[in-house]
């Protein structure tokens, strides 16, 4: 079935985008979003951070003699014990997510990757360094999927597709740090010299430990276990600023209220929801391919075996290869932020066949340009591959990095939101950890097929490019709770529509009715 897009009518959605004034000028709502980034946008710093680390680190002399210059699958473990920790640890994230709420979850994710970097930075062998690794993998999803979850749903409904883009643009913020922390600590005549950058790893996890508590709960989550009163204090304050007899907030709450209702009423909470329905065996399909895509759309070897694919075409020289993947971590997050902030103007399903078909433009012509470089010992042509590890960026980060958690959170409805995004980190993770270990030999001149290696992305490429064309729907310019019912028949979507409507009518009657007391007085 080609994905379609379904134009509704919703009450809340209209009243959000009519509303003229903007974020900045709302002193609540502010707050909220500036407290967004040291308490949840940090988050996938961690993953940005760890993929350069170990990047760069491969770059560091006093790294590959302490490991004994590790090579092909032994190369591939010391970088894929994070992924592979990440799927031990993904089965339990739903219970604590919704029984302890969104921010325990990422208190408990936070704490365990904290204690896994201090490991990590003192390490005395391989062994030690890669069970580290193994606990920042298992805290990681913790902390992402409450953190992205949490995001969608204490944004305001105008702004919520710009900020869980710029969740994971962050990735690329802990990329450059530690791309310039390690190119920096790379002088230091010790072990320090990745030693500090491994134990700097801690630094976003520590912010979430200090803040998460200076933000609120879900209001959705709150609804799910009856703390109504709580829930509407939530968006009282933060969707409008305080007024008690809001329209809007009291509509918002009533469409949440009786979508969860619903939602509950057909759903027994478990992992047989995901295969329960033919609309949830679709979400479940999509979410996993989301998760295989990020992952194996090619980026795994750039972020993680740069070193070896300029090697491959003569850029043998440490120094030029650590400054120009800061260079490439720094485009990174210029593409990213900047489709972050634009991703409201298009669809997403358009913007995903976009992206996709520029990925396979860029892996084509890198492609290209390595096998002359290679076989016909061309300078040229070993320059341009430079261009295309560049080009690739911009395709990368409108699909599978700014989109990835805006089109989860509405993809997946709330009582399937954390066991949807845990089911999208296991395909992840699980890609990664294949990526991470197959990449290496794969690359290798000797031992696999070099740059013939990059073929194989390339027709993987198209491949993904046809399964978005005919699965992926579209999502954009609806509210969470319209989007609940996103495959399912109109009858649920109708009763949360017809509830919203009794709640602006209800409130214009209670007004009238005032208005007419105060005129026989």
């Amino acid at each position: 079935m080609v994905g379609v897009t379904v134009q509704t009518d919703n009450r809340v959605h209209r009243m959000a985008v009519e509303d003229p004034v903007p974020w900045y000028r709302k002193k609540n709502l502010r707050y909220l979003y500036f407290m967004l980034f040291p308490c949840l946008m940090g988050i996938e710093m961690t993953s940005g951070f760890d993929s350069q680390i170990i990047n760069a680190v491969q770059l560091v002399p006093a790294w590959t003699n302490y490991f004994g210059h590790p090579q092909g699958g032994y190369k591939g473990i010391l970088a894929s014990a994070l992924p592979l920790g990440a799927v031990i640890g993904l089965p339990l994230i739903p219970f604590v997510n919704d029984n302890l709420g969104r921010r325990w979850c990422v208190m408990t994710g936070s704490l365990i990757m904290i204690i896994g970097s201090i490991i990590q930075g003192f390490a005395i062998n391989a062994p030690m360094y890669i069970v580290a690794r193994l606990i920042i993998g298992f805290g990681l999803p913790y902390a992402i999927v409450a953190g992205s979850s949490l995001i969608g749903e204490l944004a305001y409904p105008k702004e919520r597709a710009v900020l869980t883009s710029l969740f994971n643009a962050a990735y690329f913020v802990g990329a450059i740090v530690a791309s310039g922390v390690t190119y920096g600590t790379q002088l230091i005549p010790s072990d320090w010299s990745w030693r500090v950058p491994s134990l700097l790893q801690l630094s976003p996890s520590l912010l979430q430990v200090i803040f998460i508590f200076f933000i609120p709960e879900s209001p959705r989550y709150l609804i799910s276990k009856d703390r109504h009163e709580e829930a509407f204090a939530v968006i009282v304050k933060y969707h409008a600023e305080g007024d008690e007899n809001s329209e809007f907030a009291k509509a918002e709450m009533a469409e949440i209220k009786t979508t969860i209702a619903i939602e509950l009423e057909h759903a027994k909470r478990s992992w047989m929801d995901m295969i329960a329905t033919a609309g949830n065996r679709r979400r479940l399909l999509i979410g996993s391919l989301v998760g295989v895509m990020t992952q194996l759309s090619g980026n795994v070897v750039i972020s993680y075996y740069l070193g070896d694919i300029l090697a491959l075409v003569g850029f043998t020289d440490p120094q030029f290869a650590a400054k120009y993947n800061i260079g490439n971590q720094v485009w990174g997050l210029v593409c990213a932020v900047i489709t972050a902030l634009i991703v409201m103007r298009f669809r997403r399903r358009t913007m995903y066949l976009f992206a996709i078909s520029w990925i396979l433009v860029a892996y084509v012509g890198w492609t290209a340009s390595a096998a002359v470089a290679i076989e016909k010992h061309n300078d040229a042509a070993a320059k341009l591959t430079l261009f295309w590890i560049y080009f690739y960026q911009p395709g990368y980060n409108i699909g599978f990095n700014a989109l990835t958690y805006t089109f989860l959170v509405e993809l997946f409805p709330y009582a399937m939101r954390a066991r949807g995004i845990t089911v999208f980190q296991f395909f992840g993770k699980a890609a990664q950890f294949f990526g991470t270990n197959v990449n290496p030999v794969g690359l290798d001149p000797v031992k696999g097929i070099g740059w013939k290696f990059l073929i194989v992305y390339s027709v993987w490429i198209l491949v993904e490019g046809i399964l978005i064309y005919f699965l992926w729907p579209e999502t954009s310019g609806r509210t969470l709770e319209e989007l609940a019912f996103l495959f399912e028949d109109d009858e649920r979507g109708r009763k949360t529509a017809e509830a919203v409507e009794n709640e602006i009518h209800h409130n214009d009657s209670v007004s009238d009715e005032k208005v007419n007391v105060k005129d026989v007085v």
